[in-house]
Parts: structure tokens; C-alpha cells; sequence
């Protein structure tokens, strides 16, 4: 026997959810049912605080929570139990017009009902309905606390606080919580398909004040009682599932109706592209007069088991009231149809029970949304397993949730996962659907805890700048901000990051609008001042060690940028440009410029110490004076076909005095040796592309590379600062370059010669390479093959004459003896078919051609004392000598060769992979066939060159 039924009508925000409450709370044992899990939870929170966790019970699809003693029960509509409750209420009843889910009120409504009392909660347009089908029934009318008006159309920009707007998609929700980010600080979001502990999270976000603003779709309009003084719509159309159609006036009401708490006051209007509404239906909102509804959803809660067409049957039957109206299909029934039509199903459907298992498959939600063959075969699958009376294996089931257990990612694979792991907590809730159902019941809670805190994490950070929010807030209450700077440097105003001090330059953080960057440019120096007095100290005191030069100019302290090298008046005397903020001071900034100078003045001294000490020799006088001078511009390393004249000038004396101080006068450069390190070679690129005006500076090789690739877009002199020569596809490093002068001036580069194994190891080439880099330096490179010759075999022993004798009983063969086999002639093997291995070689020879560029070598080595090609003094000519005693090509005056720093591709100088293989030995005694070459015979006596290095040793040869 029902007791009293009541229904309880009127608008929102009249406290109907929390009447409920009260008179549920006066019986013994109750029940609620309400349309949201998210709603369902907030309830279950509330009655929990009141009567404590030991007698309130949380069900709905995805959570069950059920203790012992339980006497009050709240769910989802859906999962409202049977329990003979003295007390029944159920909320939003107008949701029986719902196309979806309006079959489930509606029933509730006929059948649900409470031993002592039953409420029914909701909007006026139910009272006709709700009088035809529940005899005996009694109406409330609940007036609401406060006005609602209506406040136009207005931007997002002018939005003001305590402010909710209202999007009907997650991509337009999404959007707008964006532009709130950079406009007023950020938004909370809150939407339908967030887990009770995402959306609470985020609630309180908007409840204490961290932001002001509220971007949710209309899951806001059902029971969300939050502190909004203002409501408006970015759309007034939404998506229903089938289409496109312009939001209910009553729908419009029941979301607006959000706007004022209790007596105070609110507001609604459009915002964004939303068209103005019109007066009728502005006027239906503010006074709440709406549309009777005059049809229910309805579906046939008297199901036939029997058989699979007999259930479908009596699902599709429609009512007989004519309140009452056949609802569409819903998804429970379309998976049931897409599943009867799968063989394997209806084989096994074979019994009442069967049916009666495969609809309860069939009403797993498809929280996944992928697609209806793809939930569908979901759905056969979990009734394969259940059909078999085990359950759904732990195993599978354990691998299905790991999948998903994976709390990092972006917003939208968080919502998806948490959307995931809601089909494996449905499951986990029926009885006997699993193994352990209190452990999976734990676990898939446990999974959808850890998405939702990702979730409320991932929105927070995309969503809400607390920083710009804690900002504005500040500078409209025109309040001084409060800002400090931590060990780290980093500034923090009113306990949030507002940017980092590099150095003596404060990098402000991305701000979004001028008045935020002001006030926080503002704060931030204030609290910067006494640091960079600091700071300044520390930085004067310092070690050398601490500061650093980069390639391209700047300077360092540790790894923060604090200065720039600017040029000087001379090469090696370069100027600095301190890195320190206006405010900071003309103090702070001259004394950082002070540390820089005296840095850099002790580098320079440092690392070109050796050309220093030569520039300040007083015993150098005349030519070798004004060479060492060239010298010194050239920062220690010249091409010797630029200073051709003046080299040759030099008398011994003079060249002997520039050897003193390490100067080596090469065929090819002229340097000093103790120059080429690393570390000079640094710093002499970034002067000379300084002194230069370069606008990037090439970087210098890495260390200990024999070659490096030959760019074209690098200019020559680039390579000769950095300590290498142009030869080929390769440069090669200058003073190994030499050595190989060296080797070469002892073979005969007309008559021609092989390369040897020492050429190879000193350029760490392959003869292939090689061969490139010789016809770089101008020799002509002749390539054949032939057999590759094997190591001759020790002469044998001489014998006894009693041992010839018998030997020559049994004489060698000839054409296997070792004579015929150093010969290259076949042996019985090879006469047999064996092909002979066979090697490339290479012939060089002395090919001078016109000089096209600097770099491509176009001298010939020097032998016996002169060069061929090349000048009497050993120097480097710029081509055959002419009568008038000049060369073509060459450059008499000595004049300042081109230097390009730039590269047109970007890429850094000097980039290549070290040296390449070895190249291979030729071991053994040369083929027959092969060409062998010797020195020509001395010539008649000459006078000794005194610029040949060699002419010492000669001299004291001559002593002997």
C-alpha cells in the first residue's frame, strides 16, 4: 500500500533537491534516484556528512557503494532498487519527455513508490502529466528565492566575475575556457561526461575563488548549486543525438535558472556568436512560464524472455495511454539487434536464461562512443565469457584495465581512457559478472581516482593561469604585490612564478596583456634591486674559471649569458658589452663590464702569448720587425703565397730570430706551432669574425682532426684561421700538411711516385682520398690496377755440395718456385682458373695548372734545394715562375685574402666525422709490370738556398 505521493513543482533554485533530503532523512529507510552519477555522488556527500558512511549506500552504473546497515540509498535513475523503502523520491521528473532516457523516468514515475511517502521533484510542465497518470497525487508549488533577468548579449572579454558560460560540445568548451585563460586568468570546466572526482575538483577550483569564471555544457543545469551570478549562452542549438535543433524554452529556463544563490539576485544572456533571444522566450525564462509537456517517453517494462524475436517483440510494443508515446531506439535495444543478427550469438541463445543474460549485455552502456559494430562486438565477446557460467577471466580483464591504467597524456586521451575504464567498472558492478567482484570493484575505482586527478590536472594547467589570475585580482583592488627571488633566481610575485634573472637581465614570463605585464614588471624589479647589487659582487669576485667566451661572441658566467665581445681597435684587443637591465643601475652595470674586460684582456694575453712576446721583442728589428707585424695581424697563421716577397727578403739572420719564437716557415703556411691548439684556434675565429663585422661566426673544428670536410660556402680564410688548408673535397690540418711536404720533397713528382703508407698515416686517408687531396695541392693522380703482389719467401740456405747434388736429382719446378711467384707469373693453381686478387694504385705527378683559388695547391714540392713549380726560397709560389721573376697567379703584394664567416645552408664549420681509415700498406716486393721510379741523379753543385731548413745540416756535412 503506497503512502502519501507528492509532487513538489516549481523553478530552479528553490531548494527541491534539498527538501528532498530532509524528508528523506526523516524515515526509517529511503530511497533517491536523480539523473546524474555526478548529482547522485554530490547527494551521497551530503547525507554522509549528516548521518555518517555506515548507513548510506551510492549506487548507480559505476559505483556501488553498500555498506551492512545501509538505510538510505541514493542512486542514478537508472539503478534505483526495489527495496520496499518507507521513503521514494525522484528528481527532474520532467526528463520523461527525454528521447533517450525519458522511457526510464516515465516508468519510474508509474511504478516507483514509497511505503510512507513519494516525491516527485521537478518543473511545472509535468503537472498535467503527472495529475493523468498518478492517481492520488498532491502538487507544491516551490517559488524561487530570488529574480532571474534577462542582461543582453556581451563579450567574453566584458564578461564579469562569478560567471558561467555555457557551450553545448566539448571542442566549444574547450575553446572558451582558453580565451578566459588569457583573458581573465582561467576558467573551471565542468561537463557531463567528467568523473564525480574530476568535476568536485574543479568545482572547488571555482568555489574558492582561484577563478572566476565557469565553462561547462547543460549537465549544469541538473542540481549543480554553485555560487553563479551570471549565465550565457555561446550557442542556443545543440546536437541531440540525431541533429542539429534550437534549445527548448523550458531548456533554456532550467540552465539559466542556475544564475543567483538563494536571494541573491541573477542574471542571463549570449555571449560569442549566440543570437540575441527573443522576447517571448525571454519572457518565459524570467517568469517561468512554459509549454506544458504533453507526451512521456515511454517503453514496455513487460518484457518476454522466451525467445530472441519475442523479446525484440515486446521491446518495440507501444503504449496504450495517450499520455504515453513510443520512445526511439535506444542503444540497448539497437545492440540487441546488431547482436541477434551475429551467428555465432544465435546459436548459443537457445534458453530463456540465455535471453535474459544477452539483455543484460546488451544494456552495458557505450561509454567508449567508438562505434556501434565496435561496442556490438564488445558486447559478444563479455557474453561469451559470462554464457560459460565463469565470468569474465581476471586475466583478460587485468590486461584490458593495464591498457588504460596510463595517467599521462593530454586532455582528450584522459577523457577517453576515463571513458574506457567506465564499461570495465559497469561490469565490475553486476554480481557474478567477475571473479572477485570486491577487488575489481577496487581496482577499476582505484584506475578512474588516477585518470581523474590527471584530468583535473591537465585541465587546470591548459585552462587556468593562476598567476595572471592572482594578478589581476591584485591590480583591480589596487594592492601592492608581494614578491621575492629565491636561490635560483627565479621571481616570484604573490607566491606565483613570474619570470627568472638571468644574469642581470630579468626574462619576464609570457604575460597576456599590458596591464599584467606592467604591475608584474613592476613588482618584480623592486624585489630584483638589492639583487643585483649582490649578484654584481659576486660576479667581480669571481675566478676566470667561471667565465667563459661562446663562438659566436658572448660571454659567460657559468651557463648565463652576461656580456658580448665588441670590436676593438685592433684585432686583438676587443671590447665588451655587459648584458644588465636599465634598472639595475650604472653601478652594477659598470662594474660587470669592468670583470668582462679584465677577462677577456687576460684570455687574449693567455692563449696568444706566443705572439705577443714576438710583438714585443726589441731584438727584432727591420724585415723581420715589420714580418712579425704581418704575423701578428694575421693572428699567427698566413698563407705563404700572400707574404711571397716578403719572405723572400728575409735573409737567414732575420728568419732565424722569427724561428726563436716558434715561427716555422712552411712550403705551404707560415705559423706559429703553439697557435694551432684548441683553444687559441677558438678564440682566434671569434676576433677575426669581430674585427671582421661577421654577422654569425664560423665555429671551430673539434680538436685533434687531421682533416675536415671543404665546404664551398666557407671562405678560405675561415680554414686558414682555424689552422687548415683547402685540398680537394678535405682540408687538412696545416701542420700536418707539412709533413707531408716533407715525404713528398723526397720522391720525384715528374717522373712520378707512389703514395706510401707514412703519407697515408699522416693524413689518416684512404688512398682514394688521398688521391683527391694530392690533386688538390696540384698533382695529377694516373689510377690502374694490377695484381696484387705476395710477400717474397726468405732466400733458402746455401747447401752442401753433397745436398745440391741430391737436390738437383729432384729439381723446383720452375713455375711453382718462389722466383716465378715474386715475378707475378701463374702458378699451376691459377693456371687452373683461380682469379688473381687485384689492387688499384695510384700514380702522382706534378701537374701545375693556373691558380683558380687559394687552397687548391698548385705548387710542386721542392727537391734539391729549389721547387718545381715553386720558388727558390722554399716559399709557396702562386704558379710557374715567369722572366720577370713573379708568378702567375700569385699575389706579390701580400694582399688581405677573403674571409666569409657565413654558410648558406646554417650548417656549423667544420663538421665532418674525423678522420677516415687508414689507407691500405703495399707490402712485399713491387710486381714486374709495375713502374719503379728513383730520384735523379745530384746535380752539379749549387749555391745552398738559405731559406732551405735543411742547409745547417749541410753545412756541418761539408765540415766533416
Amino acid at each position: 500500500m503506497a503512502g502519501r505521493i507528492t509532487a513538489v513543482l516549481g523553478p530552479t533554485n528553490t531548494g527541491k533537491t534539498h527538501y528532498a533530503i530532509e524528508r528523506m532523512l526523516a524515515h526509517r529507510t529511503g530511497v533517491i534516484g536523480l539523473p546524474l552519477r555526478l548529482l547522485a555522488r554530490e547527494v551521497y556527500d551530503r547525507i554522509v556528512r549528516a548521518r555518517g558512511p555506515s548507513v548510506v549506500a551510492l549506487v548507480t552504473g559505476e559505483e556501488r557503494i553498500v555498506p551492512e546497515r545501509a538505510a538510505y540509498w541514493v542512486c542514478t535513475t537508472e539503478a534505483m532498487p526495489d527495496l520496499g523503502a518507507d521513503f521514494v523520491a525522484l528528481d527532474e521528473i520532467q526528463l520523461c519527455a527525454d528521447p533517450e532516457r525519458g522511457h526510464v523516468f516515465t516508468e519510474r514515475l508509474l511504478t516507483a513508490r514509497g511505503l510512507h511517502e513519494t516525491l516527485f521533484l521537478g518543473s511545472e510542465t509535468m503537472k498535467g502529466a503527472i495529475a493523468a497518470l498518478v492517481p492520488g497525487v498532491q502538487f507544491t508549488r516551490r517559488e524561487r528565492f530570488s529574480n532571474l533577468s534577462w542582461s543582453g548579449s556581451k563579450k567574453i572579454s566584458r564578461m564579469k566575475p562569478r560567471a558561467a558560460i555555457v557551450g553545448f560540445s566539448v571542442e566549444n568548451v574547450y575553446a572558451i575556457a582558453e580565451l578566459l585563460r588569457r583573458q581573465k586568468g582561467g576558467a573551471a570546466v565542468v561537463m557531463g561526461a567528467l568523473s564525480p572526482r574530476t568535476r568536485n575538483a574543479q568545482v572547488e577550483m571555482y568555489q574558492n575563488g582561484d577563478v572566476d569564471y565557469l565553462v561547462a555544457t547543460d549537465a549544469i543545469g541538473m542540481g549543480l548549486n554553485l555560487d553563479i551570478e551570471h549565465v550565457a549562452f555561446s550557442a542556443t542549438a545543440k546536437f541531440d543525438g540525431r541533429r542539429m535543433r534550437a534549445l527548448f524554452p523550458h531548456e533554456l529556463g532550467q540552465i539559466a535558472g542556475r544564475a543567483g544563490r538563494h536571494t541573491q539576485d541573477g542574471t542571463f544572456g549570449v555571449t560569442g556568436e549566440a543570437h540575441v533571444l527573443p522576447e517571448e522566450v525571454i519572457d518565459a525564462v524570467e517568469n517561468h512560464r512554459f509549454a506544458p509537456i504533453q507526451r512521456l517517453q515511454w517503453r514496455n517494462p513487460r518484457l518476454e524472455f522466451g525467445t530472441l524475436p519475442r523479446l525484440i517483440q515486446s521491446l518495440e510494443e507501444g503504449p496504450s495511454n495517450e499520455w504515453l508515446v513510443k520512445g526511439r531506439e535506444a542503444d540497448d535495444l539497437r545492440a540487441l539487434k546488431a547482436l541477434a543478427q551475429m551467428p555465432e550469438i544465435e546459436d548459443r541463445v537457445r534458453h530463456a536464461n540465455d535471453v535474459r543474460l544477452l539483455w543484460d549485455v546488451c544494456r552495458i552502456p557505450d561509454f567508449r562512443s567508438i562505434s556501434e559494430a565496435e561496442h556490438a562486438t564488445l558486447l559478444a565477446r563479455i557474453f561469451g565469457f559470462l554464457q560459460g557460467g565463469k565470468g569474465v577471466p581476471s586475466d583478460w580483464l587485468a590486461g584490458q584495465i593495464a591498457r588504460i591504467d596510463r595517467p599521462q597524456g593530454d586532455i582528450d586521451t584522459l577523457s577517453k581512457r576515463l571513458a574506457f575504464i567506465r564499461t570495465w567498472t559497469y561490469i565490475a558492478q553486476r554480481k557474478g559478472w567477475v571473479d572477485d567482484e570486491t577487488h575489481w570493484r577496487m581496482e577499476t575505482r582505484a584506475v578512474e581516482d588516477r585518470l581523474s586527478d590527471a584530468l583535473h590536472g591537465a585541465l587546470t594547467q591548459r585552462f587556468v593561469d593562476r598567476r595572471t589570475s592572482v594578478l589581476l585580482r591584485r591590480l583591480k583592488q589596487k594592492e601592492t604585490l608581494v614578491a621575492e627571488v629565491n636561490d635560483k633566481g627565479e621571481v616570484v610575485v604573490e607566491g606565483e612564478f613570474a619570470g627568472r634573472l638571468e644574469g642581470f637581465r630579468f626574462r619576464q614570463d609570457a604575460t597576456t596583456s599590458p596591464d599584467e605585464a606592467k604591475m608584474l614588471a613592476r613588482a618584480a624589479y623592486e624585489a630584483l634591486r638589492p639583487e643585483f647589487s649582490l649578484r654584481a659582487d659576486r660576479f667581480y669576485n669571481a675566478p676566470d674559471t667561471e667565465l667563459d667566451f661562446t663562438e659566436q661572441g658572448g660571454l659567460m658566467w657559468g651557463t648565463t649569458a652576461v656580456g658580448k665581445l665588441v670590436k676593438g681597435s685592433e684585432p686583438l684587443k676587443p671590447t665588451v658589452e655587459p648584458f644588465v637591465d636599465e634598472e639595475a643601475g650604472e653601478d652594477v652595470a659598470e662594474k660587470v663590464r669592468r670583470r668582462l674586460q679584465h677577462f677577456i684582456d687576460r684570455k687574449v694575453a693567455a692563449l696568444f702569448e706566443p705572439l705577443l712576446a714576438m710583438g714585443r721583442d726589441e731584438g727584432l728589428t727591420g724585415l723581420a720587425r715589420g714580418f712579425a707585424f704581418r704575423l701578428t695581424e694575421h693572428m699567427g697563421i698566413i698563407p705563404r703565397e700572400t707574404v711571397a716577397a716578403e719572405v723572400k727578403e728575409l735573409d737567414q739572420e732575420a728568419r732565424g730570430l722569427l724561428r726563436k719564437h716558434g715561427v716555422r716557415f712552411g712550403q705551404y703556411t707560415i705559423f706559429q706551432q703553439a697557435l694551432l691548439k684548441p683553444a687559441p684556434t677558438r678564440l682566434r675565429l671569434v676576433l677575426a669574425s669581430l674585427w671582421e663585422g661577421l654577422a654569425e661566426f664560423p665555429e671551430s673544428p673539434p680538436p685533434g682532426l687531421v682533416t675536415i670536410p671543404h665546404i664551398a660556402e666557407v671562405g678560405a680564410m675561415a680554414y686558414t684561421l682555424s689552422g687548415y688548408r683547402p685540398a680537394g673535397a678535405r682540408a687538412i690540418r696545416i701542420d700536418m700538411l707539412e709533413r707531408l711536404a716533407d715525404l713528398l720533397r723526397t720522391h720525384d713528382s715528374r717522373a712520378g711516385f707512389e703514395a706510401n703508407p707514412d703519407m697515408l698515416s699522416i693524413t689518416g686517408m684512404t688512398l682514394e682520398q688521398f688521391a683527391d687531396l694530392m690533386e688538390g695541392l696540384g698533382y695529377k693522380g694516373e689510377k690502374g690496377e694490377r695484381v696484387k703482389t705476395r710477400a717474397a719467401a726468405p732466400a733458402p740456405e746455401p747447401k752442401a755440395p753433397e745436398a745440391e747434388a741430391e737436390g738437383s736429382a729432384n729439381p723446383i719446378p720452375e713455375e711453382s718456385s718462389p722466383i716465378a711467384e715474386a715475378a707475378g707469373e701463374a702458378t699451376p693453381e691459377a693456371a687452373e682458373g683461380a682469379e688473381p686478387e687485384m689492387e688499384v694504385f695510384y700514380t702522382f705527378t706534378w701537374a701545375p695548372r693556373p691558380r683558380a683559388q687559394h687552397g687548391r695547391g698548385d705548387r710542386g714540392p721542392r727537391r734539391e734545394g729549389n721547387r718545381e713549380g715553386g720558388n727558390r726560397d722554399g716559399g709557396e709560389g702562386g704558379g710557374p715562375r715567369r722572366r720577370d721573376g713573379n708568378r702567375e697567379g700569385g699575389n706579390r703584394e701580400g694582399g688581405k685574402p677573403e674571409f666569409r664567416g657565413e654558410r648558406k645552408d646554417g650548417g656549423k664549420f667544420g663538421g665532418g666525422k674525423g678522420k677516415g681509415p687508414k689507407g691500405g700498406k703495399h707490402g712485399g716486393p713491387k710486381h714486374e709490370g709495375a713502374r719503379q721510379f728513383e730520384a735523379r741523379p745530384p746535380k752539379k753543385d749549387k749555391p745552398i738556398d738559405p731559406d732551405n731548413p735543411f742547409a745547417v745540416l749541410a753545412a756541418l756535412r761539408d765540415k766533416k
